[in-house]
Protein backbone atom coordinates (compact mmCIF):
# COMPACT_ATOMS: atom_id res chain seq x y z
CA UNK A 1 0.00 0.00 0.00
CA UNK A 2 1.66 3.20 -1.25
CA UNK A 3 1.75 6.14 1.80
CA UNK A 4 0.23 9.50 0.55
CA UNK A 5 2.11 12.51 -0.28
CA UNK A 6 2.20 15.82 1.73
CA UNK A 7 0.02 16.78 -0.80
CA UNK A 8 -2.93 14.19 -0.13
CA UNK A 9 -2.08 15.33 3.87
CA UNK A 10 -2.51 19.13 3.55
CA UNK A 11 -5.61 18.39 1.30
CA UNK A 12 -7.42 16.42 3.53
CA UNK A 13 -6.59 18.87 6.28
CA UNK A 14 -7.91 21.38 4.40
CA UNK A 15 -11.34 19.82 3.51
CA UNK A 16 -12.04 18.80 7.32
CA UNK A 17 -11.10 22.61 8.36
CA UNK A 18 -13.74 23.68 6.02
CA UNK A 19 -16.13 21.40 6.99
CA UNK A 20 -15.42 22.11 10.63
CA UNK A 21 -16.07 25.88 9.70
CA UNK A 22 -19.25 25.57 8.21
CA UNK A 23 -20.22 23.41 11.43
CA UNK A 24 -18.98 26.40 13.24
CA UNK A 25 -20.85 28.47 10.62
CA UNK A 26 -24.14 26.77 11.06
CA UNK A 27 -24.17 26.83 14.71
CA UNK A 28 -23.64 30.38 14.83
CA UNK A 29 -26.74 31.08 12.68
CA UNK A 30 -29.10 28.32 14.48
CA UNK A 31 -28.38 29.29 18.14
CA UNK A 32 -28.21 32.72 19.87
CA UNK A 33 -26.14 33.20 22.87
CA UNK A 34 -29.06 32.01 25.49
CA UNK A 35 -27.35 28.87 24.66
CA UNK A 36 -24.32 29.97 27.23
CA UNK A 37 -26.97 31.16 29.46
CA UNK A 38 -26.34 29.93 33.42
CA UNK A 39 -22.72 29.27 32.85
CA UNK A 40 -20.51 31.80 35.08
CA UNK A 41 -18.59 34.14 32.85
CA UNK A 42 -14.99 33.75 32.22
CA UNK A 43 -12.67 36.63 34.55
CA UNK A 44 -11.64 37.77 30.71
CA UNK A 45 -15.10 38.62 29.77
CA UNK A 46 -15.29 40.94 33.33
CA UNK A 47 -12.46 42.96 32.49
CA UNK A 48 -12.91 43.36 28.81
CA UNK A 49 -9.56 40.96 28.08
CA UNK A 50 -9.47 41.42 24.00
CA UNK A 51 -10.34 44.30 22.18
CA UNK A 52 -12.59 42.10 19.95
CA UNK A 53 -16.56 43.40 21.04
CA UNK A 54 -18.59 40.76 22.79
CA UNK A 55 -21.58 40.06 20.44
CA UNK A 56 -23.57 38.51 23.24
CA UNK A 57 -26.55 37.85 21.38
CA UNK A 58 -24.76 35.60 19.28
CA UNK A 59 -23.71 32.34 19.80
CA UNK A 60 -19.98 32.79 18.55
CA UNK A 61 -19.58 36.06 20.97
CA UNK A 62 -16.10 36.65 19.72
CA UNK A 63 -16.59 35.47 15.54
CA UNK A 64 -12.57 36.73 14.74
CA UNK A 65 -11.37 34.93 17.94
CA UNK A 66 -13.21 32.03 17.54
CA UNK A 67 -12.91 31.35 14.40
CA UNK A 68 -9.00 31.52 13.76
CA UNK A 69 -8.88 28.16 16.22
CA UNK A 70 -8.97 26.46 13.19
CA UNK A 71 -5.68 26.49 12.33
CA UNK A 72 -5.21 24.49 15.41
CA UNK A 73 -7.42 22.25 14.18
CA UNK A 74 -5.83 21.95 10.38
CA UNK A 75 -2.20 21.61 12.12
CA UNK A 76 -3.68 18.79 14.30
CA UNK A 77 -5.71 17.04 12.11
CA UNK A 78 -2.24 17.13 9.72
CA UNK A 79 0.12 15.97 12.35
CA UNK A 80 -2.39 12.37 13.44
CA UNK A 81 -2.55 11.02 9.71
CA UNK A 82 1.38 11.82 9.77
CA UNK A 83 1.33 9.19 13.25
CA UNK A 84 -1.06 7.10 10.59
CA UNK A 85 1.70 7.56 7.99
CA UNK A 86 4.24 6.37 10.75
CA UNK A 87 2.58 3.71 11.58
CA UNK A 88 2.04 1.94 8.48
CA UNK A 89 5.83 2.80 8.02
CA UNK A 90 5.69 -0.19 10.91
CA UNK A 91 9.86 -1.53 11.81
CA UNK A 92 11.30 0.07 8.69
CA UNK A 93 14.62 1.17 8.64
CA UNK A 94 16.04 4.40 8.23
CA UNK A 95 13.18 5.90 10.42
CA UNK A 96 14.01 8.74 12.85
CA UNK A 97 13.46 8.56 16.29
CA UNK A 98 9.94 10.30 16.26
CA UNK A 99 8.86 8.43 13.45
CA UNK A 100 9.83 5.43 15.50
CA UNK A 101 7.02 6.66 18.05
CA UNK A 102 3.66 7.52 16.04
CA UNK A 103 1.66 7.07 19.40
CA UNK A 104 3.47 10.54 20.31
CA UNK A 105 2.99 12.08 17.16
CA UNK A 106 -1.16 11.25 17.76
CA UNK A 107 -0.54 12.69 21.15
CA UNK A 108 0.80 15.75 19.51
CA UNK A 109 -1.93 15.85 17.16
CA UNK A 110 -4.88 15.21 19.50
CA UNK A 111 -3.93 18.31 21.71
CA UNK A 112 -3.92 20.64 18.61
CA UNK A 113 -7.37 19.90 17.68
CA UNK A 114 -8.01 19.86 21.50
CA UNK A 115 -6.85 23.32 21.64
CA UNK A 116 -8.67 24.14 18.31
CA UNK A 117 -12.00 23.27 20.29
CA UNK A 118 -10.77 24.37 23.47
CA UNK A 119 -9.97 28.09 22.41
CA UNK A 120 -13.11 28.51 20.15
CA UNK A 121 -15.46 27.49 23.53
CA UNK A 122 -14.01 30.22 25.40
CA UNK A 123 -14.02 32.69 22.70
CA UNK A 124 -17.34 31.66 21.80
CA UNK A 125 -18.84 31.62 25.03
CA UNK A 126 -16.66 33.77 27.12
CA UNK A 127 -17.63 31.50 30.18
CA UNK A 128 -15.30 30.44 32.96
CA UNK A 129 -15.17 26.55 32.13
CA UNK A 130 -14.32 27.55 28.38
CA UNK A 131 -11.20 29.19 29.97
CA UNK A 132 -10.29 26.20 32.52
CA UNK A 133 -10.61 24.37 29.12
CA UNK A 134 -8.70 26.64 26.90
CA UNK A 135 -5.82 27.31 29.61
CA UNK A 136 -5.70 23.18 29.77
CA UNK A 137 -5.59 23.04 26.27
CA UNK A 138 -2.59 25.35 25.94
CA UNK A 139 -0.57 23.48 28.43
CA UNK A 140 -1.28 20.16 26.74
CA UNK A 141 0.13 20.85 23.56
CA UNK A 142 3.07 22.56 25.47
CA UNK A 143 3.71 19.76 27.68
CA UNK A 144 3.32 17.16 24.40
CA UNK A 145 6.46 19.66 23.25
CA UNK A 146 8.26 18.93 25.79
CA UNK A 147 7.80 15.62 26.23
CA UNK A 148 9.01 15.10 22.86
CA UNK A 149 12.14 17.23 23.84
CA UNK A 150 12.69 15.02 26.77
CA UNK A 151 12.17 11.65 24.73
CA UNK A 152 14.98 12.62 22.44
CA UNK A 153 17.06 13.86 25.19
CA UNK A 154 16.98 10.68 26.02
CA UNK A 155 18.63 9.57 22.35
CA UNK A 156 20.87 6.92 23.86
CA UNK A 157 17.90 4.66 25.65
CA UNK A 158 15.28 2.72 23.42
CA UNK A 159 12.51 2.44 24.65
CA UNK A 160 9.99 -0.90 24.40
CA UNK A 161 6.39 -0.28 23.13
CA UNK A 162 5.01 -0.50 26.39
CA UNK A 163 7.67 2.08 28.11
CA UNK A 164 6.33 3.97 24.94
CA UNK A 165 2.96 3.81 25.84
CA UNK A 166 3.97 4.56 29.70
CA UNK A 167 5.61 7.71 28.42
CA UNK A 168 2.51 9.08 26.61
CA UNK A 169 0.17 8.09 29.55
CA UNK A 170 2.71 10.29 31.81
CA UNK A 171 1.92 13.36 29.99
CA UNK A 172 -1.91 12.56 29.87
CA UNK A 173 -1.91 12.65 33.50
CA UNK A 174 0.17 15.57 33.63
CA UNK A 175 -2.55 17.29 31.14
CA UNK A 176 -4.91 16.17 33.88
CA UNK A 177 -3.12 17.19 36.62
CA UNK A 178 -2.71 20.48 35.28
CA UNK A 179 -6.92 21.27 35.05
CA UNK A 180 -5.88 22.09 38.80
CA UNK A 181 -2.20 22.77 39.10
CA UNK A 182 -2.60 25.81 36.73
CA UNK A 183 -4.93 27.39 39.33
CA UNK A 184 -2.08 27.46 41.54
CA UNK A 185 0.23 29.70 39.55
CA UNK A 186 -1.09 32.96 37.25
CA UNK A 187 -0.49 31.77 33.50
CA UNK A 188 1.51 34.89 32.72
CA UNK A 189 4.16 32.70 34.83
CA UNK A 190 3.61 29.72 33.79
CA UNK A 191 2.98 30.11 30.23
CA UNK A 192 6.14 31.98 29.71
CA UNK A 193 8.41 29.29 31.48
CA UNK A 194 7.13 26.40 29.82
CA UNK A 195 7.91 27.68 26.46
CA UNK A 196 11.12 29.03 28.14
CA UNK A 197 11.98 24.99 29.05
CA UNK A 198 10.85 23.74 25.68
CA UNK A 199 13.21 25.70 23.80
CA UNK A 200 15.91 25.27 26.18
CA UNK A 201 15.65 21.83 25.65
CA UNK A 202 15.55 22.29 21.86
CA UNK A 203 18.89 24.12 21.78
CA UNK A 204 20.34 21.64 23.94
CA UNK A 205 18.99 18.69 21.24
CA UNK A 206 20.27 21.03 18.05
CA UNK A 207 24.23 21.46 20.11
CA UNK A 208 23.77 17.47 20.14
CA UNK A 209 22.89 16.69 16.58
CA UNK A 210 23.28 19.66 14.78
CA UNK A 211 23.91 18.39 11.84
CA UNK A 212 20.86 16.25 11.47
CA UNK A 213 18.97 19.39 13.17
CA UNK A 214 17.30 22.32 10.99
CA UNK A 215 17.92 25.49 12.76
CA UNK A 216 15.94 27.12 10.77
CA UNK A 217 12.91 25.74 12.35
CA UNK A 218 14.61 26.11 15.76
CA UNK A 219 14.70 29.90 14.94
CA UNK A 220 11.64 30.20 13.23
CA UNK A 221 9.39 28.59 15.93
CA UNK A 222 10.94 30.68 18.22
CA UNK A 223 10.17 33.99 16.37
CA UNK A 224 7.24 33.27 16.10
CA UNK A 225 6.25 32.96 19.19
CA UNK A 226 7.99 36.30 20.10
CA UNK A 227 5.94 38.07 17.52
CA UNK A 228 3.26 36.27 18.79
CA UNK A 229 3.18 37.60 22.28
CA UNK A 230 4.12 40.91 21.12
CA UNK A 231 0.73 40.75 19.48
CA UNK A 232 -1.73 39.52 22.18
CA UNK A 233 0.37 41.93 24.69
CA UNK A 234 -0.76 44.81 22.08
CA UNK A 235 -3.95 43.66 22.00
CA UNK A 236 -4.68 43.16 25.69
CA UNK A 237 -3.28 46.78 26.27
CA UNK A 238 -6.18 47.98 23.55
CA UNK A 239 -3.65 49.52 21.30
CA UNK A 240 -4.96 50.11 17.69
CA UNK A 241 -7.71 48.74 19.00
CA UNK A 242 -10.69 48.11 16.59
CA UNK A 243 -13.03 45.82 18.46
CA UNK A 244 -15.83 45.88 14.84
CA UNK A 245 -12.30 45.04 13.02
CA UNK A 246 -12.65 41.34 10.80
CA UNK A 247 -8.58 40.70 11.95
CA UNK A 248 -8.36 40.76 15.87
CA UNK A 249 -4.84 40.81 17.22
CA UNK A 250 -5.73 38.11 19.25
CA UNK A 251 -6.48 35.81 16.19
CA UNK A 252 -3.38 36.30 14.74
CA UNK A 253 -2.06 35.46 18.38
CA UNK A 254 -3.63 31.83 17.65
CA UNK A 255 -2.55 31.57 13.93
CA UNK A 256 1.53 32.65 14.72
CA UNK A 257 1.47 30.35 18.41
CA UNK A 258 -0.09 27.64 16.20
CA UNK A 259 2.58 27.62 13.42
CA UNK A 260 5.38 28.50 16.15
CA UNK A 261 4.07 24.93 17.98
CA UNK A 262 3.64 23.47 14.18
CA UNK A 263 7.74 24.18 13.96
CA UNK A 264 9.02 22.83 17.17
CA UNK A 265 6.80 19.55 16.32
CA UNK A 266 8.77 19.38 12.44
CA UNK A 267 11.92 20.59 14.47
CA UNK A 268 12.36 16.74 15.47
CA UNK A 269 9.61 15.12 13.27
CA UNK A 270 11.96 16.22 10.02
CA UNK A 271 15.29 15.25 11.43
CA UNK A 272 17.83 13.03 9.38
CA UNK A 273 19.07 11.34 12.73
CA UNK A 274 17.74 7.96 12.22
CA UNK A 275 18.70 6.95 16.30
Amino acid sequence: MALPTLDNLLRRSAYLTIGMLVVWIGLDTWLTGTAWAGLPLSQSALTVEYCEFNHVHRFVHQPSNTYSNLVYFFLGVLILQIAQVDTQKGGETGLNRLEHFPLLSALMGGCFVYLGFGSAFFHASLTYIGQRVDMNATYSLMLTLAGIALYHLGHRMSLTAAQKKGWVLMILLLIGAFFKLSLLVPSSRLVPALILGINVLMLIDYIQFRNDRSLGLLLLGLGLIVVAIKIRTLDVQKVNCDPYAFFQGHAFWHVLTGLSSFCSYSFFRFTRITS
